[in-house]
């Protein structure tokens, strides 16, 4: 086993909220130089700039975990990891067949741009991806396997999105087996306040939506066999440990 510093939770400029100069090579160098070797892009309710990313990422010599970060029917955020581009376009195309379709308002939201390997925008997705999917919570870990990923609750300690501000709880029936908290969390303290968290496997990534954000704090690392979107999954899977 060899230890990877990861970032397993960023947003590129398809999501609305994030910033314009989240390209393909920017997020990929920037996430380089604050030390990571394993990243994922999580974009709100689509992986639509996975593939680019992680071209992007094959030429900085760095690994790229497509991904997805859904928002449940109960306003909660959950990422989802996939082994392969295929099964996570395929999980796109799932969610977004089980989402509502609201034109995009980008003089309030931003523009959602579609990218290429080399930082050119391919589009504009007109559909708003700050919605509530129509998946619950506890069916989305089941679903992403369907499409060989994985899911955990995004940001749980946190008092909006997570899957503790919006049902109090994380439902043993769902089969989570981890959980993510931001880089400045009080694991202990929050572990006091809910003791599922220690049967996960814990993972603290930034969450980034702008450029300066994946330069802040020094990421952990993930134990690997191998470097591979494959094993990203599986350690996620197997649950356990602080990550």
């Amino acid at each position: 086993m060899n230890a990877y510093p990861y970032d397993l939770h960023i947003h590129s400029c398809l999501s609305p909220c994030g910033d314009d100069d989240m390209t393909p090579n920017n997020l990929v160098g920037m996430a380089a130089l604050s030390g990571c070797q394993v990243i994922a892009i999580t974009d709100h309710n689509t992986c639509k700039n996975a593939g680019a990313v992680m071209e992007a990422g094959r030429e900085a010599g760095l690994l790229v975990v497509p991904g997805m970060e859904l928002c449940t029917a109960e306003e909660a955020h959950v990422v989802c990891l996939f082994e392969t581009l295929e099964g996570a376009m395929a999980f796109d195309q799932y969610v977004w067949e089980n989402m509502p379709h609201i034109p995009n308002r980008p003089e309030i939201f931003g523009e959602q741009r579609l990218m290429d390997s080399q930082d050119r925008q391919t589009g504009l997705l007109e559909d708003l991806l700050l919605v509530s999917s129509f998946l619950g919570v506890d069916q989305v870990p089941e679903i992403a396997a369907r499409y060989g990923g994985v899911a955990f609750p995004a940001h749980v300690n946190r008092d909006s999105y997570s899957v503790l501000a919006s049902l109090g709880t994380i439902p043993p029936e769902a089969g989570f087996t981890a959980a993510e908290v931001t880089r400045d969390c009080d694991l202990e303290a929050l572990e006091k306040t809910c003791p599922q968290l220690k049967d996960l496997k814990i993972l603290r990534s930034s969450d980034s939506h702008y450029l300066e954000t994946l330069a802040t704090g020094e990421p952990l690392s993930i134990h690997l066999p191998e470097l591979s979107c494959r094993a990203v999954v599986e350690a996620i899977r197997q649950g356990k440990g602080r990550g």
